[in-house]
């Protein structure tokens, strides 16, 4: 249970800014996440870590000399914005490129991704570092396509020693690179965690049994098995993990391992030891050295009950990195070079747009629009928890809140850009970012493009007809296909909005899109009842086989429930 908070949408922000206030020699907040509080140094490679908050000390918590540079933070278990992974790219940069690091799952592989072309459209050389170490959540042969979780905090770290030796570019993108394919976790939970403000768990694993391979943002396990002795677990962790441990090769992995056994947040240190104790009795039958082994909370999952092992195998360039020193707020290794760096005093902030000129008929319809997004944020905040529980099933259980989120965000940004008297295509853009800033996540980056292609349907000096609004849905959608990649098929929104877009064309006539959408919007229902009989295939849920089955895609239910809603509204 998370016992202390104010509002929970503002729970995130309000833990960046003490986390900040409470290491002023370590960290600065700017709009996203926090930066160093010295300057990079010139030329020197920027370093920025990123995902959803409520896994401290992952990442804000690795900002310093040694590991990163900087580190945007989203919302609980939910991917930082495009715009805010750029705002603090921006502010870490100086004239040595970006490496951007974050675990690998859709919502951040979608805002990174788009920071990334962002920041390359300025001139900026930018690398992608998808962790992927759960071994867990795909194949052996396909390890860079896993999921990331307690791996994170080697591969950073690693990543970051290079650079601190004067790694280049190039050389720190081959490193993290080298140290993310050497690194493999696997882990257990015993019970799951409490979003602030919720009044239960996003999931129990029943009395007496365990969750076997967790995820980081409140998943369960991927098969339940009665729960075992703590020697019996640590048995379990190790003999998994090294059933993919590499050959042994002269100048190469000689059976040394960097070793985490981490604490996902109500696991506590004494129980920790206690598997650790068994943990390196099995390494060392095993021949292998541990080198510097951590245990302890490094990536948690608020106050999740779980705990998972982590080897890195190491040859001499990985365990040189491995071992050197490091100064984080929460992250702390040996003596840093006693360097002077200039303490940062300014720093790159988003400018407040100006709005464009509009015509008095494009205002009208921008006002129309403005209601459209208030009738999404009280849809969205009315399905909250139901769209919450069905993804807790199979996900992380924050689509509800994500869309309660982005929704809400998007209809205070329209309301801002009406009152400076913006057209419809400025309401729509705004609301667009507004709603992928708010929500983070995948979901937040889907509605946000959605919203984003369909304002390039409309325009600031001019009004709009029935066929606008269907020609701005199919452009909407036509976003969501390009960005996302799911396929029909695949269990997401787009099982919902392909045979939405097809009913629309098949039923608009030309005069009432109303009628029309609410059509569709019967045809879109339809089609996300039909996921619950699809196992999905990508996403969170696509490591948990058939736990999807029996329940609908909660993106697909979401985008039926809101087109519907706009059937009837615009009726």
């Amino acid at each position: 249970m998370t016992y202390l908070f104010n509002d929970p949408a503002d729970f995130a922000a309000e833990a960046v800014t003490g986390l900040a206030l409470s290491h002023p020699g370590h960290v600065a907040t700017v709009h996203g996440g926090v930066v160093r509080a010295t300057e990079t140094p010139e030329g020197q490679p920027a370093l920025v870590i990123g995902g959803g908050s409520g896994h401290y000390p992952a990442f804000a918590g690795w900002v310093g000399p040694g590991m990163a540079h900087g580190a945007p933070c989203g919302n609980v278990f939910a991917s930082p914005s495009a715009s805010q992974v750029y705002s603090v790219a921006r502010n870490a940069e100086n004239g040595g490129g970006v490496v951007l690091g974050f675990g690998n799952y859709a919502g951040d592989v979608l805002h990174f991704g788009a920071a990334a072309e962002k920041l390359r459209a300025e001139g900026i050389d930018v690398r992608i570092i998808k962790v992927s170490d759960d071994i867990v959540s795909n194949t052996p042969e396909n390890h860079r396509d896993r999921r990331g979780i307690a791996g994170d905090l080697p591969v950073f770290k690693i990543a970051g020693a290079a650079i601190e030796a004067g790694a280049a570019l190039d050389e720190a993108e081959r490193i993290a690179w080298k140290a993310n394919d050497a690194t493999r976790s696997f882990g257990v939970a015993f019970d799951g965690c409490t979003l602030p403000g919720a009044s239960e768990a996003l999931f129990h694993v029943p009395e007496g049994q365990m969750g076997v391979g967790l995820g980081i943002h409140g998943e369960p396990g991927v098969r339940d098995e009665p729960i075992g002795t703590a020697s019996e677990i640590a048995r379990l962790l190790v003999e998994g993990i090294l059933a993919e441990q590499p050959a042994r090769t002269e100048g190469g992995y000689a059976g040394r391992a960097a070793v985490i056994l981490n604490g996902l947040g109500t696991v506590k240190h004494e129980e920790l030891f206690v598997v650790y104790a068994k943990v390196a009795e099995l390494l060392e039958a095993a021949g292998i050295t541990p080198v510097r082994p951590e245990v302890g909370e490094f990536i948690t999952s608020l106050d999740m009950a779980g705990l998972s092992l982590t080897l890195v195998f190491l040859d001499e360039e990985l365990e040189q990195h491995w071992l050197a020193p490091v100064d984080t707020p929460a992250y702390h290794r040996g003596a840093m070079p006693q360097v002077e760096r200039p303490r940062r005093e300014d720093f790159w902030v988003a400018g407040a747009d100006t709005t464009p000129e509009a015509t008095a008929e494009s205002r009208e319809v921008a006002a129309r629009i403005g209601t459209v997004l208030d009738l999404f944020e009280s849809v969205c905040a009315r399905e909250e928890a139901e769209l919450g529980r069905i993804d807790a099933i199979a996900g992380d259980g924050d689509h509800g809140q994500g869309m309660a989120y982005g929704s809400k965000g998007a209809a205070a940004a329209g309301r801002a850009a009406l009152e400076d008297g913006a057209g419809a295509r400025t309401v729509l853009l705004r609301a667009g970012d507004a709603w992928a800033e708010s929500a983070g996540g995948t979901s937040g980056a889907l509605w946000g493009a959605a919203l984003t292609a369909a304002g390039g349907v409309f325009a600031d000096d001019a009004g709009s007809s029935p066929a606008t609004v269907v020609e701005a849905l199919d452009a909407g959608i036509d976003a969501v296909l390009r960005l996302g990649g799911a396929q029909q098929g695949d269990k997401t929104m787009v099982d919902a909005a392909i045979p939405f877009r097809a009913a629309l064309a098949e039923s608009f006539t030309g005069d009432d899109a109303a009628a029309a959408i609410t059509a569709a919007a019967q045809v879109a229902r339809e089609a996300a009842d039909a996921t619950a009989e699809i196992t999905a295939r990508m996403g969170r849920s696509r490591v948990l086989g058939d736990k999807s089955l029996g329940t609908p895609d909660p993106g697909a239910i979401s985008f039926s429930i809101l087109m519907k809603e706009l059937g009837q509204h615009l009726a």
